[in-house]
């Protein structure tokens, strides 16, 4: 899948961190696959751009899944990765999504709470209406913002976040993530990717604490993604 980085995936730099629109396939760090990781591609990057003698500093600071695109922040300097790692923590980093879901009857706009359990077999997150043991509570809002002939573009809001929440909890009420074969869709997109988009972040910088706000633009070789765009 995608191992390749150029700098049009480049969202937001400065000093500090660096805030990129990931590809889906796009693996943000190292796992078991052995595949080159974003962090690899963009250390490698710098070190050419600034022609850099010593070894490039990148922390990850949050981590997005595989098949979903969209933004994913990395530090530049340690003070600004153990900052920024305690605001994710704090939830003080507000992230909201864009997904596509097959085009059913839902309310127009709703709050879902479940309780979620990881599956590490199958790494897959098994969804229950109640406190269960083991189980985490997940909760997200969501608003529809585009219908289009066959499929509803949803804004999602994360009020917790936990492993492949969306993906399972929109599943469980019916309305499986475009291409999200793993949680029920009915075919797979062509990029092998699924239809899910860390559309937009905002929060306070972790050095000069202004206020930012940083949206990706959705995948562009896309059609339906670029429709919900238009």
């Amino acid at each position: 899948m995608n191992q390749h980085f150029d700098d049009s995936q480049i969202v937001y730099e400065d000093n500090h961190m660096l805030v990129i629109s990931k590809k889906a396939g796009q693996l943000v760090q190292g796992d078991k696959t052995g595949d080159l990781s974003l962090l690899e591609l963009i250390k490698n990057f710098i070190k050419k751009r600034d022609e850099k003698p010593g070894n490039v500093f990148l922390g990850l600071v949050h981590r997005i899944d595989r098949p979903t695109s969209g933004l994913v922040i990395y530090a530049k300097t340690s003070k600004a990765l153990s900052r920024l790692t305690q605001m994710v923590k704090n939830r003080e980093v507000k992230k909201t999504y864009w997904a596509i879901v097959s085009k059913e009857m839902i309310p127009h706009s709703g709050r879902l709470v479940h309780y979620l359990k990881k599956n590490e077999k199958n790494n897959k997150a098994i969804v229950y209406p109640k406190a269960t043991e083991g189980a985490k509570e997940a909760i997200l809002t969501y608003n529809v913002i585009r219908t289009l002939d066959n499929y509803l573009l949803l804004e999602v809001d994360l009020e917790t976040g936990r492993h492949h929440q969306i993906r399972a909890q929109l599943s469980k009420i019916g309305i499986p993530i475009k291409g999200d074969l793993k949680y029920g869709a009915a075919r797979s997109n062509s990029d092998g990717g699924i239809s899910l988009h860390a559309r937009k972040l905002e929060l306070i910088h972790p050095v000069t604490k202004e206020s930012i706000e940083i949206i990706a633009p959705v995948p562009q070789n896309d059609a339906i993604w670029k429709a919900c765009e238009a």
